[in-house]
Parts: structure tokens; C-alpha cells; sequence
């Protein structure tokens, strides 16, 4: 099914954010047992409030409202940095693939960034 022109699925940073989703989500199955209501769960939350927060910010109609779910989206990816450096310390995950998830956290970071920023020079 072909989604409309406008739809938030069309764009690359959301393409991008479920990417992230999917990583995160298979590099979790590596977690201990006793992580799965900690870390494992906060990551789950910070992850998937990234493509969330596309698309709730897609439905607002101003773009300062946009940049503002932008800004979220964001905050919650810096928050799956921090999370993933975290589990990299403990050696939940390897240098490999501490480093494959940060470049994929850089790309969207990259897009999110970008997109804001024109959503606010539209708001001017």
C-alpha cells in the first residue's frame, strides 16, 4: 500500500529510526536475565520513542510544534547513546558492534538535526 506524500513513513530519518529499533532490539537478546527489567527496558522506552515522536511530531501543524517532537526524538536518541555506552562497559555488547550502532546513532542524529533545522527556518 503506498502511503500519501506527506506521511511521516516516507521520510529517511524514520526509515533510519526503525533501522536503530531493530538493532537495538536484536542486541538486547545478548543482555543478561537480571538486565531485562533495567537497561534492557530502558532501552526498549528510548528507542522507540525516537520513530514515536516522527510521527507524533508529523501530525502537528506548526513547525515550531514539529521541531519540538524533533527536539524528543532527539533527547531519546541521546539517551540510547548513553545506554549503549553503558552496556559496551559492561560487556553486554562487543566493540563491534558498539561501534556498527553508533554509526547508524550518527546517521539518524545527522537527519534529525537536519530536518529541525528546516522545520524552524519554515516557522520564520
Amino acid at each position: 500500500m503506498n502511503e500519501p506524500k506527506y506521511s511521516y513513513k516516507n521520510l529517511d530519518v524514520y526509515k533510519e529510526s526503525k533501522a536503530l529499533v531493530k538493532m537495538v532490539y536484536s542486541l538486547l537478546k545478548k543482555f543478561p536475565k537480571e538486565e531485562n527489567y533495567a537497561l534492557c527496558d530502558q532501552l526498549r522506552r528510548a528507542v522507540i520513542s525516537v520513530p514515536s515522536n516522527l510521527a507524533e511530531g508529523s501530525g502537528r501543524v506548526s513547525a515550531k510544534d514539529q521541531a519540538h517532537f524533533l527536539e524528543m526524538a532527539f533527547a531519546s536518541l541521546q539517551e540510547v547513546e548513553c545506554q549503549m555506552d553503558v552496556a559496551h562497559d559492561l560487556d553486554y555488547i562487543t566493540k563491534e558492534e558498539f561501534a556498527a550502532i553508533n554509526t547508524q546513532i550518527s546517521r539518524v542524529a545527522a537527519m534529525l538535526s537536519g530536518l529541525r533545522r528546516k522545520r524552524l527556518e519554515e516557522n520564520r
